[in-house]
């Protein structure tokens, strides 16, 4: 019996479009027929079905909207390196050697890849980089747990988990619970700790920064992430394993992935280690709390799951939700441009909001009341 069997496991990694020393998933490819996105917005708001059950279509970007992100990738590239250099240097001083970088799919996945690129090229130190899932609601896939522990013999100490940014902390909070879970009732003892590039909610425990900007891997969905989906949990699935995906090997062609690693791992060299503080962390947090809070009284919105803050969290709801309104701070900024194309496309209005402490931050529009307001929608996709 494989030892994977002996723990009630019947899956097995795959590395999606990514070389297997960049990327291993723990998840398990399925076929979905994807659901229509108005559809899928009504059933998740009106409870009849979990956001997780269901996945939005996806399709290859526009050639402009591709040179845009390839553009944006040029543009930060040393910038991200600065940042993964400096936060898998804090890693490796302060975490136990053998590493494991577990990124939580998929926004986490090419940051995940990116610093265990950075421990081994820059830093000397051998990482192995899994990325798994966490679902709202639902929490970590713990079979994706075992499997790292039990039969990829990972010391617990040196599971780091890694994700791309924070909004409203949401998953940093599903995360700890989960964890909290795991500790209770499991013999190894994991840290809790979540690692970000960028912490918008102040509530990750490490942070490279606190600064809202167009994190290029945000801007796109599978063809920057290993050609795999949003992570999936449904009838499909059985005890034994782990979280499901799509792979949309279909759009190979397309792929940036990999791309985007070397772009950024270039400059991985000539990128100088900064220390990281926490100083930040609380007065970040504080802001974007007193933001929404004040959103909601001014739109009369009482579900704060319809207000998605960040650039990156805009995105995705332009890319996969049905959005009401864009708020941007400045529409000209560049770090925006591809919100005002993915809104004027749609035909989403924009909003100016000179004084908000974020770019972005999007509406996704309620299935509620005649209103769109005050309803208690269940609008809870992260």
């Amino acid at each position: 019996m494989t030892p994977d069997r002996a723990e009630g496991l019947a899956c097995a990694p795959f590395s999606g479009s990514y070389a297997p020393a960049d990327c291993e998933f723990l998840l398990k490819p399925i076929r979905l027929a994807p659901t229509p996105v108005a559809l899928k917005e009504r059933m998740i708001q009106g409870a009849i079905r979990h956001y997780s059950e269901m996945l939005a279509p996806e399709s290859l970007p526009p050639p402009a909207y591709l040179e845009l992100f390839r553009a944006l990738t040029q543009t930060h590239a040393e910038r991200l390196g600065r940042e993964i250099l400096s936060l898998a240097a804090y890693i490796a001083r302060t975490r136990v050697a053998p590493l494991t970088v577990v990124s939580l799919a998929r926004a986490g996945t090419p940051i995940g890849a990116l610093l265990t690129r950075a421990l081994g090229a820059r830093l000397g130190i051998a990482a192995r980089h899994y990325s798994i899932s966490i679902i709202r609601d639902r929490g970590i896939d713990t079979n994706a747990l075992r499997y790292l522990l039990r039969v990829a013999a990972r010391p617990a100490a040196g599971l780091v988990f890694v994700d791309g940014w924070t909004a409203k902390g949401v998953i940093t909070r599903e995360l700890k619970a989960a964890v909290a879970r795991w500790n209770r009732t499991e013999p190894e003892h994991l840290d809790d700790r979540l690692y970000v590039l960028s912490d918008l909610s102040g509530t990750a425990d490490v942070a490279a920064g606190y600064d809202d900007y167009a994190i290029p891997s945000g801007i796109l969905n599978a063809t920057v992430s290993g050609l795999v989906s949003r992570s999936v949990l449904n009838h499909q699935l059985g005890a034994g394993d782990f979280h499901g995906c799509v792979f949309y090997d279909q759009f190979a062609a397309a792929d940036h992935s990999t791309w985007f690693l070397d772009q950024v791992a270039a400059t991985f060299d000539a990128a100088k280690i900064q220390d990281l503080t926490l100083e930040a962390r609380a007065a970040r947090g504080r802001q974007t709390r007193e933001w929404l809070r004040a959103c909601m009284a001014r739109t009369g919105i009482a579900d704060q799951n319809l207000i998605k803050p960040g650039v990156a969290e805009a995105t995705r709801v332009l890319l996969r939700r049905v959005p009401e309104r864009l708020l941007l701070r400045d529409p000209g900024d560049a770090e925006v441009r591809h919100l005002v194309e993915l809104a004027e496309a749609r035909g989403v209005p924009i909003s100016l909001e000179p004084t908000m402490p974020l770019r972005a931050a999007a509406i996704i529009h309620s299935h509620g009341d005649a209103t769109g307001r005050t309803a208690s929608a269940r609008s809870n996709e992260p």
